[in-house]
Order: C-alpha cells, then structure tokens, then sequence
C-alpha cells in the first residue's frame, strides 16, 4: 500500500545504509523484493555502508529466487564485493548455498577466482567450512585454481 504513494520513497535507506530492498532480500521475502522492484527509481545494486548488496545478502542466505530476480535486473552486478572484498560467490560458498553458487557460476561476468581483501578464493571459503558439494562445484569449473593460498593472516 506504501509504495503506491507517489511521496513513499522506496530507496531511502535506514542508518546503516540499508535499503528496504536489502532487508527484504536478506530474509528472502520473495514477494516483497518483487513488488520493490517494479519501482523504477529502486537501485538494486545499492550497496549499505559495509558495501554488502541485496544480491550479497540474499547470496549469503540461499535464497535463490531473490537471487534470480536481482540477477533478472541489468543494473546488478553479481561480482560485485563488499567491504573485505568478498563477493555474493564468495558468501556463498561460505555458508554452503549450494544451489546460489550454482545460479552465479551460471554467469559469465562472475570470477570464480576472486579473492577478497586476505588472499582468500570462493574454494578457500568454501574448503574451510567444510562444505563438501560447494568444493565439488567449484572444482568442476575449468580454471579454478585449487592451489591458491591466502595472503597468510
């Protein structure tokens, strides 16, 4: 109902820099994301103040189809990383989402490679969680190095 007032500003974020759109994103609030994004002055690619994106967020959580709806909006960056470099595949792998970092690796512009700011790769977050599949996963993509050690901190 909020947001068919003209007034109600859809993209006014809170004191941590968080939009509605992160929020809804983060607990994977499916409907919600999709009405927020009908609006056209919404930029789904708005990172908070710790540079984490509605994609990292929902990354990091596993919910898939709010990945897949961000990912449907060209303004998205799915590589894009947040404050300690590291990227929605890289939270991804972190926590074990398996079917998110399958939905990521699917893009072209994603770097399996990537490491964040400590030197440290999707397969490095991944193997160090103990998160068998998402290893298997990774390991399946010609190029990815399984060798690549962190920068040692």
């Amino acid at each position: 109902m909020l947001l068919v007032r003209e007034e109600v500003n859809p993209d006014k974020p809170d004191n941590d820099g968080q939009t509605p759109l992160l929020h809804a994103a983060k607990q994977g609030y499916e409907e919600v994301v999709k009405i927020i994004l009908r609006r056209e002055e919404v930029n789904p690619n708005n990172p908070d103040y710790y540079g984490r994106t509605p994609l990292l967020d929902a990354a990091q959580n596993g919910y898939e189809e709010v990945v897949k709806m961000l990912l449907g909006r060209e303004e998205v960056s799915p590589d894009k990383p947040c404050d300690i470099g590291i990227t929605p595949l890289g939270w991804a792998a972190l926590y074990g989402q398996e079917g998110v970092v399958k939905i990521l690796l699917g893009r072209e512009e994603v770097n399996f490679n990537n490491p964040d700011y400590y030197g440290r790769t999707p397969l490095w977050h991944a193997a160090k969680q103990g998160h068998e599949e998402v290893v298997k996963i990774l390991l399946r993509r010609e190029g990815v190095n399984p060798d690549k050690p962190d920068n040692g901190r």
